[in-house]
């Protein structure tokens, strides 16, 4: 029998969020060795000639890095809501992102 070299592909868990014209998918997936890891992938729907494709952009994301990634990400998050656009409300995305979901539809790619 022949091992199958892509590991079958086992969605361990996922979460995709949507973003107006983008979509961010994130996804568990495991080395061979069973270790764990995290892609995010962006997805943005383009038109080209004869129709549409979605140009994705992924990063990859291994479990000592996590933390830092984190870290990182609130303090940039931060950063952007409390020195450079303080007077933003930033609630008012959380009520939208909340409408949309009620609305949302099944996104399949492959």
């Amino acid at each position: 029998m022949e091992e199958n070299k892509e590991n079958d592909k086992v969605e361990i868990y996922s979460q995709r969020v949507r973003a107006g014209k983008r979509t961010y998918f994130f996804d568990v997936k495991s080395t061979r060795s069973n270790d764990y890891y995290l892609t995010v992938t962006e997805s943005k729907r383009r038109y080209k000639d004869d129709g549409y494709f979605y140009e994705k952009h992924k990063i990859f994301l291994y479990k000592e890095d996590f933390d830092k990634f984190i870290e990182a990400m609130q303090e940039t998050i931060d950063h952007v809501k409390n020195e450079l656009m303080p007077e933003v409300d930033f609630s008012q995305f959380a009520e939208r992102v909340e409408s949309e979901a009620e609305s949302d539809d099944e996104l399949k790619w492959d």
